[in-house]
């Protein structure tokens, strides 16, 4: 990831980011969380994005920004703040590894920020026929939702083709927030 320009962010957010998405990914019931771990291959591309994201709660707005790559053999996502790593996930298709700063709380779990990596960017054919019972995704044109039991659980919205050109808009309606990827790519 050498050469990509992350901008900085203020200690206070990353904390404030942290206890948020804790609340954002606390399962409430059993089948809160899909347990999504597919194989970097199945996104189909190489990818290289720098991103800034911003999450809405509560009438509460964070910033982050973070570089994601993705290759048939490995997911890697980084998180700065103050130019030092405060998270670091790699996913090989079979064993995430993580490297987190002391002060992410152990309730913001890495296997949720990599199921909602995945749920974002890979083909939803692939995400069908990982899903458990009762789940199911649609995708029409550039939206994309994720049902339990026919009741819209995730809403993405995809400004445009490739999934991660552009920006993207996620609405968690199950835990109630919204998140706004800007991602620039890097790809040749």
């Amino acid at each position: 990831m050498a050469g990509v320009h992350l901008a900085l962010i203020r200690w206070p957010w990353l904390l404030g980011f942290a206890l948020l998405l804790v609340g954002c990914t606390t399962p409430t019931t059993p089948r809160a969380r899909l347990g999504l771990k597919l194989a970097p291959a199945s996104l189909g591309a190489s990818i290289s994005l720098q991103q800034h994201l911003r999450v809405e709660r509560e009438g509460h707005v964070d910033d982050l920004d973070a570089v994601l790559e993705v290759d048939p053999q490995r997911l890697d996502l980084i998180a700065l703040a103050l130019g030092q790593r405060v998270l670091a996930l790699h996913y090989d298709g079979e064993t995430l590894e993580s490297w987190r700063h002391p002060m992410l709380p152990p309730r913001l779990r890495d296997e949720d920020i990599l199921e909602d990596v995945q749920l974002t960017y890979w083909p939803v054919d692939a995400i069908q026929r990982a899903l458990p019972s009762g789940w199911h995704v649609e995708e029409n044109g550039l939206r994309r939702t994720l049902f339990l039991d026919d009741k819209p659980v995730t809403i993405i919205v995809y400004s445009s083709q490739p999934r991660w050109s552009g920006t993207i808009e996620l609405s968690n309606l199950r835990y109630h927030y919204q998140l706004t990827i800007e991602s620039i790519s890097n790809d040749s």
